[in-house]
């Protein structure tokens, strides 16, 4: 449903969101720690910078680390900001006008699904997984 650089996003700041807010991580050491490929988590981490969402510092002791608390950022925030807002508001079969007037075949079952899912991931915040992360609850490698 998300593409992979958006589920690297969510790795990633879920990863971030577990450690000391002070510090940042070197973007290979991220990479590392979950198991991305370098070069294409550079990639996610630039976009999240653009968005607002990560802060980057260059240098010898630089890397990233989030821009402000891990509870202020929601998931929706960080998918959108790799993916754009489609997967919470166009058409599931992409055709251009779907909508209550002139829906699709699968616009009467699909709306709830997309109104319930873009509700969740604005409930949901970095913090919380981070938390459910740190509690061992979930993982992030594959």
């Amino acid at each position: 449903m998300f593409s992979s650089a958006a589920r690297y996003a969510l790795r990633a700041t879920a990863h971030l969101g577990s450690l000391p807010a002070d510090g940042y991580v070197p973007a290979r050491q991220l990479a590392e720690a979950l198991d991305i490929p370098p070069t294409f988590l550079a990639k996610v981490l630039k976009q999240l910078v653009d968005a607002g969402l990560l802060v980057a510092f260059r240098g010898p002791t630089g890397g990233v680390k989030l821009s402000r608390p891990a509870d202020e950022i929601t998931l929706r925030q960080i998918i959108e900001s790799v993916d754009g807002s489609a997967v919470f508001t166009e058409c599931v079969l992409g055709l251009p006008g779907c909508g209550d007037l002139e829906p699709c075949p699968l616009h009467e079952g699909w709306a709830p699904i997309r109104g319930a899912l873009a509700a969740e991931f604005d409930r949901q915040t970095i913090a919380s997984v981070s938390e459910a992360y740190l509690e061992g609850a979930l993982r992030l490698r594959p």
